[in-house]
């Protein structure tokens, strides 16, 4: 069966600041943790306890800290293998841990999304009450309980985005429906989304929102292009092509039904295409979730960015492989590499990986499989200005421990010199940070740094960061079997 991972965690006696668990955001079945993963969570108990009773804390109180998150990645070594740049005094020493690890990165997510909390939530857990309590700070007039929900909703979003991370700037997004009013987030509150976080902050832009595309409504969708542009002012397009809605699934290379939305999105203006593909099972067609179809329209439309989102990662035909105990080529990520063999052989320049799940997933279970696919990216000419960050906060929970690990995040020797990948330099995590999405986005980063560092979120978090209390949890759903405890 599912279950949502906070309700999971709150009778789970080790709350990591790293998930040691792999956690859907409903686009796929969840696998069972595997045995790695559970020895990888003992140790992070273990050593959580010895430095808890050095420092006088409980062990979820530890794992709230900095020290937390840094024996969740000296643990991840020990059972994993060499994959993240961690001092053992960082675990129990806060200075030690901001001074090797100073936060000069301009983060921009590409991928967030509002999650679905039921009311429950928000009434009976710890983790709930705290959420209420931060709304207070800044929406003290929640009208009906559906408003103080939703106000709720958009709170804890803050509160894991921007409080309890160094996320600077954020994209809203959304998935598409047949009818906006059985969206859970349609593009009106999407925008809305966008404008108030950014009213919040005094007038700063914190926030770009998504539109939704929507090809296989037919040609009244070229209508609702031109709202979405002209009225909302969306920044970007977001699509699913899996998507069962209308007509059904479609082909981003489809001359006679696709490509007059592509004329249509030139004349508005809007050039980022963002486009969901991997991640194919629950509510999308998996055929159609396969990137193959990036080669011709990214050769046919060389004006327009194909941003594709998860880079096409497959997960459930990784994990089938090694439940099968295949012996599979390591480099081999499934869709990814095929994506990356579509840009390399026909010279694509407009076509960018974004990393959201696929980073999340694959860095907190498969080190080996993350050093391949960002080696393999790095590989492609200009490809270390082709990466684009997004993390599908907040169904996988604050991003701060996503951004931990790729700022620790190395390419091990072994494999540099095995498959002739190139290290990855301060420099390079910079773009994959946030300048690259910059550039596409035509944002000046340092205008945007400077008005972000003195703005009003930025005066909440300092007040936060007096006493954080981070939920070490994520939102979406993972596997237990029947009457098993997490």
């Amino acid at each position: 069966m599912w279950i949502r991972k906070c309700f999971d965690d709150e009778d789970k006696p080790l709350q990591s600041p790293v998930p040691t668990e792999i956690c859907s955001n409903e686009e796929f079945i969840p696998p069972a943790q595997t045995a790695r993963q559970a020895r990888w969570e003992t140790r992070i108990a273990e050593m959580a306890d010895e430095c808890a009773v050095r420092l006088g804390h409980s062990r979820r109180r530890f794992l709230q800290t900095t020290g937390g998150m840094a024996v969740a990645m000296l643990a991840y070594n020990e059972v994993f293998g060499k994959t993240y740049e961690v001092d053992p005094i960082e675990a129990l020493d806060p200075a030690a841990y901001a001074e090797k690890w100073p936060k000069t990165e301009f983060i921009f997510d590409n991928q967030t999304h509002h999650i679905d909390v039921e009311s429950r939530w928000f009434e009976t857990t710890e983790a709930g009450k705290q959420a209420a309590a931060f709304l207070r700070n800044f929406r003290s007039n929640a009208g009906s309980t559906a408003d103080a929900l939703a106000q709720l909703n958009q709170a804890n979003y803050v509160k894991e985005l921007f409080m309890d991370s160094d996320t600077m700037m954020a994209i809203i997004s959304g998935v598409p429906s047949a009818q906006w009013n059985e969206n859970i987030l349609p593009p009106d509150k999407m925008v809305q989304t966008r404008d108030a976080i950014n009213r919040m902050a005094g007038g700063t832009q914190r926030m770009l929102s998504h539109g939704l595309l929507r090809p296989n409504m037919g040609k009244p969708e070229f209508e609702e292009m031109e709202r979405q542009v002209k009225k909302l002012k969306i920044n970007s397009w977001k699509m699913y092509t899996g998507s069962m809605i209308g007509s059904g699934p479609y082909w981003l290379d489809d001359e006679k039904n696709t490509y007059p939305f592509w004329e249509r999105s030139r004349k508005l203006g809007v050039k980022n295409i963002c486009v969901h593909k991997g991640l194919p099972l629950g509510l999308f067609d998996v055929d159609y979730c396969h990137p193959k179809d990036v080669e011709k329209v990214a050769k046919d439309f060389p004006d327009l960015n194909f941003i594709i989102y998860h880079s096409g990662w497959h997960p459930t035909a990784a994990s089938t492989r090694r439940r099968e105990g295949s012996a599979d080529n390591p480099q081999n990520i499934p869709w990814c590499s095929e994506l990356i063999d579509i840009v390399k052989r026909n010279n694509l320049k407009n076509v960018y990986f974004e990393v959201g799940s696929t980073w999340n997933y694959l860095s907190s279970s498969n080190g080996v499989g993350a050093m391949h696919l960002i080696g393999q990216i790095l590989n492609l000419p200009g490809g270390e200005d082709r990466i684009i960050w997004g993390t599908d906060s907040i169904w996988g929970g604050s991003p701060q421990s996503q951004i931990e690990r790729l700022r620790r995040f190395q390419i091990s020797d072994e494999i540099v010199e095995k498959f002739g990948y190139q290290k990855i330099t301060p420099e390079i995590k910079a773009k994959i940070f946030g300048l690259n999405a910059a550039r596409l986005y035509k944002l000046d980063v340092k205008a945007q740094r400077k008005a972000i560092q003195t703005d009003k979120i930025a005066e909440l978090k300092q007040d936060y960061d007096e006493d954080p209390r981070p939920s070490n949890t994520q939102f979406g759903w993972v596997w237990r079997e029947r009457g098993q405890k997490g």
